[in-house]
């Protein structure tokens, strides 16, 4: 338990002292700069606030039993597609054709 509370202590310390640079750093900033850091730190608390929301919404649906689980899709880049030449009528059009 006593390694846990040093570690805990030790990261907060980290934090910390890397938050005072950042705000060090703030003082070298221009008005745009500032203006455009300040739109990125609003779209990342809002991401976040939106993770958070849906995090408790998934919980609250495993909660009340509607789900056993959340499955969260996996996104896998789209890989560049090579065209095919098909000669003859347009494929489209031989579609419209078996379908009548």
């Amino acid at each position: 338990m006593k390694i846990i509370n040093n570690r805990n202590i030790n990261y907060k310390s980290m934090a910390i002292e890397t938050l005072n640079q950042i705000l060090k750093q703030l003082e070298t900033l221009e008005i745009k700069e500032l203006q455009q850091l300040n739109q990125t730190i609003q779209k990342y608390l809002a991401d976040n606030e939106e993770t958070v929301k849906q995090a408790a919404f998934h919980q609250a649906l495993i909660d009340s039993g509607l789900v056993k689980q959340i499955k969260h899709p996996t996104y896998e880049p789209i890989t560049e597609r090579r065209l095919i030449h098909a000669e003859g009528k347009p494929v489209s059009e031989s579609i419209i054709e078996e379908r009548r």
